[in-house]
């Protein structure tokens, strides 16, 4: 039996393809970080500001003012996960 594969079967395949690797790429990227988020104890300042979407000083605010416990190690912060979690219980 032929068949005969036309031009326009082709670039439907081609973009086919495409959503299907874009969609497993976004997927994967997804449970990549929560999955790095979820099993750490303590986040770094730019996982925390991406997490809560806060600028560093409004970071800064919250450690100076005592709203969420801190490490400094080597010259980086690293913030409670549980202190974060509670700033959205206690409002």
């Amino acid at each position: 039996m032929e068949s005969n594969i036309t031009h326009e079967d082709l670039k439907q395949f081609r973009e086919l393809l495409i959503k299907d690797f874009e969609k497993l790429l976004s997927t994967k990227g997804e449970d990549k970080e929560t999955d790095k988020v979820e099993n750490l104890e303590w986040l770094r300042s730019k996982a925390m500001r991406r997490i809560m979407d806060i600028s560093p000083g409004t970071l800064q605010n919250l450690r100076v003012t005592g709203k969420v416990r801190y490490k400094k190690i080597m010259g980086s912060y690293y913030y409670n996960k549980l202190d974060v979690l509670n700033l959205f219980n206690n409002d």
